[in-house]
């Protein structure tokens, strides 16, 4: 049985403690969530959320983060929708994580993070708004 639940905020930075909050709130004591997987979920929305208010909405008036979570024995699927400026991530280069510090380009990291934590990442744009599915597997 699939459980969803879902939170929306405004695109600010502020509004990344109440989706952690809300991560940790839905998910923790989830049959098959341990801590690792929770921090690897927080992780993953904290970054994409961060990429959304710095890419997504620059030069546009903050709009509106749509966060839904559904639960199932199997897995723990997020979605997060917003109204921004459309991005393909597949379409941006990973960092080179093998490179010292000082060759590094600063930036890119946060797309590294939530491939790296998540099992499948899937990034649709629609008439509904741009649609960023995250994978955990349970």
């Amino acid at each position: 049985m699939n459980h969803r639940h879902q939170i929306s905020r405004a695109a600010e930075y502020q509004s990344l403690v109440a989706l952690r909050d809300f991560i940790e709130a839905t998910c923790k004591g989830y049959p098959g969530v341990d801590d690792q997987a929770l921090y690897d979920l927080k992780l993953a929305v904290d970054e994409a959320c961060t990429n959304i208010i710095t890419h997504g909405f620059a030069g546009m008036n903050p709009g509106s983060i749509i966060l839904a979570i559904d639960l199932s024995p199997q897995q723990v699927t997020m979605t997060i929708t917003d109204f921004g400026h459309a991005f393909e991530p597949s379409e941006t280069p990973m960092p080179n994580v093998e490179a010292g510090l000082e060759d590094r380009d600063t930036g890119g990291f946060g797309l590294y993070f939530i491939y790296q934590t998540m099992d499948e990442v899937d990034y649709e744009c629609t008439e509904d708004g741009n649609h960023l599915t995250l994978v955990k597997r349970l």
